[in-house]
């Protein structure tokens, strides 16, 4: 498995923030990310297709989610 994975899964930075429209310096609750990807999904599969943007928000909402699952790293690994 890849070491740094993280660092090639985050392409754009703040691009969440952006797209929300929420300065990058405030915290994007779970209850708001849940709530997009309840929407998208739902939408994906009533419809079943998404747009290339919703496709791309529901990707970063994923992986904003699945981040905060993940412990904190404190300082340099040796």
């Amino acid at each position: 498995m890849a070491e740094k994975w993280i660092s090639k899964a985050i392409r754009r930075p703040g691009a969440l923030h952006r797209a929300l429209g929420i300065p990058e310096d405030e915290e994007i609750s779970v209850e708001r990310l849940k709530s997009i990807q309840a929407r998208l999904s739902k939408k994906a599969k009533g419809e079943g297709k998404l747009t290339k943007a919703e496709l791309r928000m529901l990707r970063m909402v994923n992986l904003s989610l699945n981040l905060r699952k993940l412990p904190r790293h404190k300082g340099p690994r040796e």
